[in-house]
Parts: structure tokens; sequence; C-alpha cells
């Protein structure tokens, strides 16, 4: 009789566990693979392996920088895509609401409650180029690490491009 005690113990501790996890997840951080060359070579420098998937780069991304939308220009994001809600896209920030912009055919500027984002192989980037500034609600949190693989562990860098962009 001592052993359903047991059981229903354990069970009860990883149902608290598992709560608890699914609980920081959403509110404070959680771990995203980096699929794709568009932020090659940040991520995924080495995207020509036979076993790519199995050498994607995994990211922790903040979440703590949405309470108040504090973004930098430079700044890695992930955020829904504008097009498709169920795909996410990680790029990095150039613009900020407010900014103008400078793209290969026009100057843009990025309204109030938006950013642009592009990523670092533009030669393979599907970003704001494409599908315009990106509305700050739809951006999931700020990636600060690379996780995995184990010899690519490090902080991510901010890195702006200032000669293509203008504060208003």
């Amino acid at each position: 009789m001592g052993t359903p005690s047991v059981l229903w113990n354990v069970a009860k501790k990883c149902f608290t566990v598992g709560v608890i996890s699914l609980t920081v997840s959403d509110l404070f951080s959680s771990i995203v693979p980096v699929r794709g060359a568009s932020m090659s070579p940040t991520f995924n420098p080495k995207t020509n392996s036979l076993l790519e998937s199995l050498s994607d780069d995994r990211v922790l991304v903040e979440k703590l920088c949405l309470s108040n939308y504090k973004f930098s220009h430079g700044d890695v994001i992930v955020f829904c895509s504008p097009d498709n809600h169920k795909e996410k896209h990680i790029k990095r920030i150039v613009g900020l609401p407010g900014d103008w912009v400078g793209t290969i055919y026009d100057v843009v500027h990025i309204p109030e409650g938006h950013c642009w984002v592009e990523g670092d192989n533009l030669a393979s980037s599907l970003d704001s180029r494409s599908f315009g500034p990106v509305p700050l609600g739809l951006v999931k949190g700020r990636v600060t690490h690379i996780l995995w693989p184990p010899n690519r562990v490090s902080s991510v860098e901010r890195k702006t491009s200032r000669n293509r962009v203008s504060p208003s």
C-alpha cells in the first residue's frame, strides 16, 4: 500500500516542476533553434554540412525586454512573421520607431510601434526588405547567448550599420 503514495508524491513533484518550467519559459526566457543561413555567420556558420539540422545553433531568448519594448539598434530578436504568425524568424534590428532606414531602392520611415529587421546574410534573408517594418507586438524576445553547439557558446554581439540609419 506504500507504493501508490510514493507514485503520487513523484507525480506531484513532476507536475510542479513542469508548471514552474513552463512559467519561466513563458515569462523570462526560452531556448530556440536557429534554422537556415539568413543570420550566418552570427548563427549557423556552417550551413552546407550534411548534418545541418544537428549542427543548428540553439540560442537563449530573454523576454524581460518585452515589458516596455526595450530594444536597441543591433539587437537580435525572435518575432512572428507578419505574413504567417505560426512562423518565427530571428533577425537583427536595423531601425527603431522614428528612424529613417536606407534600402537599395528607397528610404523608409519606421512608424511608431514598429522596427526594421534584416538578416546578417542579406543574400539569403527574408526580412523587412520583403515584408516591411515589423510590429513590435510580434516580437517574442531578444537573443542574448548561443548555447549550442558547445564550441560556439558565447554572448551575441550587438552590431549596427550606422551609415544606413538616421534618427528622426
